[in-house]
């Protein structure tokens, strides 16, 4: 992120609605760039998720979507989405026109966002994953009819602040972000606890393996990020006839990457199945 864009941030004041996983790790990367602790606020329902928002963040929470100040710049749709027609509604009389409203509901598609918002609201998709709170987080962004030339280059130095942003120009695709970056951390979190398991059940201590286990997939990620060949990249670290040849020969026999694509494909379907509720089709 470039110093002109922090200094843009400052200035902005952010609304949160939905203080959980997802919206207090944004919160925590705005914090960490440089935002003002006094230009963030988050509606969240929960008194005790609240006042941890306060002892940890230091910033102003709210119980209600509708005792969010009304002069918001952002608004950030940060609840689940069975839970934002409700989250929403209360508030849609205080909704600012010049508000800019980010949604990172799953299956939530802009069409819904603007006629739950009004049909002048300007609206932002945003796929971010929970890395964000450390800055490495990965984002997709999809702009909706109506956002400006300014609506983008705020939402993308807002969300740059969590890590990586790549723009989708296909909003169908947003279901497919989801189940690979939204999703994927999860996919990593149980390959550690596996690989970490295995390790305890062949002897290792089990501290050891936990830090070793994290500590590889860590470094891996990192080197999967300095090259476009992750073929190339997994050669490299495989000799013939050796322990990860071995080791890789198993998951071929169990067809490893059928597997990730049939549990890919089971969250993109239920994306869209997300998006289907929102509507009221199912």
């Amino acid at each position: 992120m470039t110093t002109i864009e922090r200094m843009e941030l400052q200035h902005l004041k952010i609304g949160f609605l939905g203080g959980g996983h997802m919206g207090r790790a944004l919160a925590d990367a705005l914090l960490k760039a440089g935002v003002p602790s006094s230009q963030i606020v988050i509606a969240e329902p929960q008194a005790q998720t609240r006042m941890q928002l306060q002892e940890s963040l230091g910033i102003a929470t709210v119980s209600r979507g509708e005792d969010l100040p009304n002069d918001l710049h952002v608004l950030l749709l940060a609840v689940k989405p069975q839970d934002l027609l409700p989250a929403l509604t209360p508030l849609l009389s205080k909704l600012n026109q010049s508000t800019l409203i980010i949604s990172i509901a799953a299956g939530v598609t802009s069409e819904q966002l603007r006629a739950l918002c009004g049909g002048g609201a300007r609206v932002m998709r945003a796929m971010p994953n929970r890395p964000a709170s450390l800055g490495v987080g990965a984002t997709a962004l999809f702009a909706g009819e109506g956002a400006r030339r300014e609506d983008r280059q705020v939402a993308e130095a807002l969300l740059k602040t969590a890590g990586t942003v790549e723009w989708i120009s296909d909003e169908s695709l947003m279901d497919v972000v989801t189940a690979l970056s939204g999703s994927g951390p999860a996919y990593f979190f149980l390959l550690a606890e596996a690989m970490r398991d295995a390790a305890i059940a062949q002897g290792l201590p089990p501290e050891v393996a936990r830090r070793l286990a994290a500590a590889t997939l860590a470094g891996a990620g990192a080197m999967c990020g300095q090259t476009n060949d992750l073929a190339t990249l997994r050669q490299s670290v495989t000799s013939k006839g050796g322990t990860t040849a071995a080791a890789l020969a198993q998951f071929e026999q169990a067809n490893l990457k059928k597997l990730v694509a049939e549990a890919m494909q089971a969250a993109i379907l239920r994306g869209q199945a997300l998006s289907q509720q929102t509507s009221g089709d199912a």
